[in-house]
C-alpha cells in the first residue's frame, strides 16, 4: 500500500495494544504518524516500537475535552503540515449492573470513552481533511453495537453511536473526497481478555495485526469505492 507513503495519520488511542500494532503498521508503510493517547509514558512504549527511522509525534490528549482535542489537532498539523487519515481507535469497555441499578456515571463513562472520543476527533480532524483535498476516517465500534447485550447496556449503545455517527459523517461528506468507514470486530487478542477469560479460545479472536491490517487497507486508495460501512471482522488471525 505504498499511496500511504509520507501520508499523515492521526491514531487516537496509540498507547493501547491495537493503537500500538495499527502504528507499527503504518509506520512500515512509510506514513508519518501522530500518536495521541492519555498515557504518556505507553505513548513513549508505542513510539519506542515503531520501526527504525519513523516520522513521529506523540501528543498527550483528554479525548473526552473538546479543547484539548482541537490543540491536539493543531499541534500535529503544525508539526507534518497536514493530516490525511484519521484511524480513531480510542475507547474503552465495562461490564455493568442492569439498566435500572445503571448510574449516571456508568452512563456517561462509555458514552464518552466510546462516542464523545470519536464525535471530537471527527469534528477537529475533518476542516484539515478538507483542506488537504480529502482522506480517510476509521472508526473503531464493535460487534456489540449490532443488538443489546444484559449489563452491557451503555457500552453496547456507545459503540451503536459510533457507527450511527460513521453512516451520517460518510453521507455528509462523500462530495468531499472524504470517506468514513468503522470496524466492529469481535473480541480481540489482547493480555488483558487473556487474563481475563483464560477458558476461552484466543485463537478464535481477532488478532491485532489482522485488524491491524483492514485499517490500513480503509486508509488507502484501495479502498476508494468505499465509505459508509460497517464491516464486522471476527475471529482473524
Amino acid at each position: 500500500m505504498r499511496d500511504l507513503y509520507l501520508k499523515t495519520v492521526l491514531i487516537t488511542g496509540a498507547s493501547g495494544h491495537l493503537g500500538s500494532a495499527t502504528a507499527r503498521a503504518f509506520a512500515a508503510e512509510g506514513a508519518r504518524i501522530a500518536l495521541v493517547g492519555r498515557r504518556l509514558d505507553a505513548l513513549r512504549q508505542t513510539q519506542a516500537s515503531l520501526p527504525e527511522g519513523s516520522e513521529s509525534l506523540i501528543i498527550a490528549t483528554d479525548l473526552r475535552d473538546p479543547t484539548q482535542v482541537q490543540a491536539m489537532v493543531e499541534q500535529a498539523v503544525e508539526h507534518f503540515g497536514t493530516i490525511q487519515i484519521l484511524a480513531n481507535l480510542a475507547g474503552g469497555f465495562s461490564m455493568g449492573p442492569a439498566i435500572q441499578d445503571t448510574t449516571d456515571a456508568d452512563w456517561d463513562s462509555m458514552l464518552d470513552l466510546n462516542a464523545r472520543t470519536a464525535f471530537n476527533c471527527a469534528r477537529a480532524v475533518i476542516p484539515k481533511l478538507l483542506a488537504a483535498g480529502g482522506g480517510s476516517i476509521i472508526n473503531v465500534a464493535a460487534r456489540a453495537a449490532l443488538r443489546g447485550i444484559g449489563h452491557m447496556g451503555p457500552y453496547c449503545i456507545s459503540k451503536a453511536a459510533v457507527v450511527r455517527l460513521t453512516e451520517t459523517l460518510a453521507d455528509e461528506l462523500k462530495l468531499s473526497g472524504i470517506r468514513v468507514n468503522c470496524l466492529l470486530p469481535g473480541t480481540l487478542d489482547t493480555p488483558a481478555n487473556r487474563a481475563a477469560m483464560p477458558d476461552q479460545d484466543p485463537t478464535q479472536w481477532v488478532s491485532l495485526e489482522a485488524l491491524a491490517e483492514v485499517i490500513l487497507f480503509l486508509a488507502s486508495e484501495r479502498s476508494r469505492a468505499i465509505t459508509g460501512a460497517a464491516i464486522p471482522i471476527e475471529g482473524c488471525r
